[in-house]
């Protein structure tokens, strides 16, 4: 008789979650304007995925209008990337543990919903993180 993998539950750390969302709203503030909301989850035990609606500042939005959406997304994925460093150096301070890798997108079609995504080590790991891709 074959077993059925049981899925890993991972319990979400609530005060880890809220100020990774916190600090996320912080860096969208300096460096795109205030999102109308960040919510941050645990995705499996290793990584963290964090939503921000309507990440948009008026000048994107004229982007928008005008159907440079292209433009509008190559230009957030080089401010994202620019500052792969500021995003990261929260996230390892809060939860403990190193970033393994940062991907970052923004679905300008949908009023520029944002997702941040973090993969980390395992707890434990003594080896390099992704801030140290940057150096």
């Amino acid at each position: 008789m074959s077993t059925k993998p049981q899925p890993i539950e991972v319990e979400p750390d609530v005060k880890l979650v809220v100020h990774v969302s916190l600090e996320m709203v912080r860096l969208y503030k300096e460096h795109f304007g205030r999102p109308k909301s960040a919510r941050t989850y645990w995705a499996g035990p290793d990584a963290l995925v964090v939503f921000l609606e309507d990440t948009l500042t008026r000048a994107e939005r004229n982007m928008v209008e005008m159907g440079e959406h292209e433009r509008l997304r190559d230009k957030r994925v080089t401010v994202q990337y620019s500052t792969v460093r500021e995003f990261c150096e929260p996230v390892e301070r809060i939860t403990g543990r190193k970033v393994r890798a940062f991907l970052s997108s923004t679905d300008t079609e949908v009023d520029g919903l944002s997702m941040e995504t973090f993969l980390l080590h395992a707890p434990g790991y003594d080896g390099p993180s992704r801030l140290d891709a940057e150096l």
